[in-house]
């Protein structure tokens, strides 16, 4: 198939939301173009985040006591370093998402409203109307754009591939997001910013379109991927059938709501001291362990928030009216979803990944921030934080063009989409073996699936999320203790040997899944 070249000296970033604005605003006026399936802030997990953003914002919080609760939560694999830069940074952050039109809720006397989630030792989760932060942050970083020339937005195109020689990316292979022939687009740097893997499982609260895609292929082209085992499971997505599956925000156990099973018991309270507040991985495992014994977990606002959660939570109102559930009377039935991916595409403290030309921020990222398990909120500080690293060393090591038009770009027809048949059976491979419970056997049968799929379905996009799951399947199967996000119930402890991250290219995985697929069809 014929593939179309173009070259141009514009920064190209992959994603729309709020990593990639963010950076597009801290590159401008150098020359952007910013490259995702849909509009800024559509199709992004960013808009979904219902959380807030973690800043210790209060005169009696600390960025330390901030960061101390991020290494904590980790479980033993944070970079500290990093997370003293990013908890540091926090605070000038909020201020100028502020100034830029974000109406962050506030007290009587001016103060940001902060809200306490799991696993922080303090209320500094700064919020936006309950659970609308996500959207209202986007709302205002879009508003920000649009006022931005030097960005130019290219919707509807799926990263495909990334083109690399020697050692370093020298461009993006693309396509319409409907298929089309592909389109390689050559460029001084690439920032990759697009979202995580929360789609390679059935359920999920992640956006439709994220499946692992630009963790893939950056693998593909030789890229480090750290920490791809520790994949964060949120403890209450909202069972109600959808795909993907609404969230119920954690801040809603922050307020005290109550998890209880269908015989009324609070079953948090024997598991652990902080009970619903623990961290999430032990939630997680709690709520999927009700599920498997069939006794339906369900999140009880009413002791808590009464009927003040329709007007407080709108999202969660909205959700559970679609799906005919009446929180204020009766309680919201919850799953374990896939939420957020702590691995990624390993970059330093710099936002660059282990090749030339190539940077990575947001969830696509593997920082060093998260460890074994995110705390909660910190996924979008950390997007902002890295956007503008990524951003101020891409303007250090890129001289700006004398002149830079706009990209033309006419998709021809061709192309070949993956078969939904194959998603589907990707995705069912994934929440069988590899998602809140792992051990060695499942691991292996699939990884051997996944090569049988893989051989199956030729599209370059599908490859590309079997990449990624085959990087997280392969490190799960490598990391023989539980920690964090990653549960084996064949190794249910922590060893204290393996308290590092983990690093592994593509080939190092492959090399993996090809011994479990020759035993596994032996």
């Amino acid at each position: 198939m014929a593939m179309t070249r173009l070259r141009t000296e514009r920064i190209v970033i992959i994603g729309a939301g709020l990593g990639a604005i963010s950076a597009a605003l801290a590159l401008a006026p150098r020359p952007v173009l910013m490259i995702a399936p849909e509009p800024p802030g559509q199709g992004a997990s960013s808009a979904w985040a219902q959380g807030g953003v973690a800043a210790a914002m209060a005169a009696t919080d600390s960025a330390a006591a901030h960061a101390a609760d991020t290494v904590a939560a980790g479980a033993g694999t944070v970079d500290a370093a990093i997370a003293d830069m990013v908890t540091r940074a926090a605070r000038e952050h909020i201020a100028e998402l502020t100034d830029l039109g974000t109406p962050f809720d506030r007290d009587a006397q001016g103060g940001y409203v902060l809200s306490r989630e799991a696993a922080h030792s303090a209320a500094r989760v700064v919020r936006v109307k309950g659970d609308q932060a996500g959207r209202q942050i986007m709302d205002a970083l879009i508003a920000a754009l649009a006022r931005t020339p030097s960005v130019q937005v290219l919707p509807g195109a799926l990263l495909t591939g990334i083109e690399a020689r020697d050692g370093r990316a020298t461009g993006v292979v693309i396509e319409a997001a409907g298929g089309s022939a592909p389109v390689t687009i050559e460029a001084p740097a690439v920032l990759l910013a697009g979202g995580g893997s929360g789609g390679l499982w059935l359920h999920t609260t992640n956006p439709p379109r994220i499946r692992g895609q630009v963790i893939g292929a950056a693998a593909r082209a030789g890229a480090v991927i750290a920490d791809a085992e520790f994949v964060q499971f949120h403890p209450t997505a909202i069972a109600s059938g959808e795909d993907p599956l609404p969230l119920a925000t954690e801040a809603l156990r922050g307020e005290g709501a109550w998890l209880v099973n269908d015989n009324g018991d609070r079953f948090m309270t024997a598991i652990h001291p902080d009970a619903e507040l623990a961290p999430r991985d032990i939630v997680a495992r709690a709520v999927f362990a009700e599920r498997q014994a069939g006794r339906h977990p369900a999140l009880d606002t009413r002791a808590a928030l009464g009927a003040s959660v329709v007007e407080r939570f709108p999202a969660v109102a909205e959700a559970c009216a679609r799906a005919g559930i009446d929180p204020v009377q009766g309680t919201i039935p919850v799953a374990a979803a896939a939420h957020y991916h702590m691995g990624g595409i390993e970059t330093d403290a710099r936002g660059r990944s282990s090749l030339e030309g190539l940077w990575a921020c947001g969830e696509a990222a593997s920082t060093g921030l998260h460890g074994a398990n995110r705390l909660a909120s910190n996924g979008l500080l950390e997007a902002l934080v890295f956007a503008r690293r990524c951003a101020g060393d891409i303007l250090a090591e890129t001289p700006a063009p004398a002149h830079c038009p706009e990209v033309e770009i006419a998709f021809a027809p061709g192309g070949h989409a993956p078969a939904p048949e194959a998603v589907a059976r990707l995705r069912r491979l994934m929440t069988d073996h590899v998602a809140v419970l792992r051990d060695r056997a499942g691991l292996r049968r699939a990884l051997a699936g996944i090569a049988t799929l893989e051989a199956e379905e030729p599209a370059p996009v599908f490859h590309a999320m079997t990449a990624t799951a085959t990087l997280i399947a392969a490190s799960a199967l490598s990391r023989t203790e539980s920690r964090g996000g990653h549960c084996r119930t064949d190794h249910p402890e922590p060893d204290p040997a393996q308290a590092r991250r983990s690093r592994l290219t593509l080939d190092d995985a492959l090399s993996i899944r090809a011994t479990c697929a020759a035993t596994e069809t032996a």
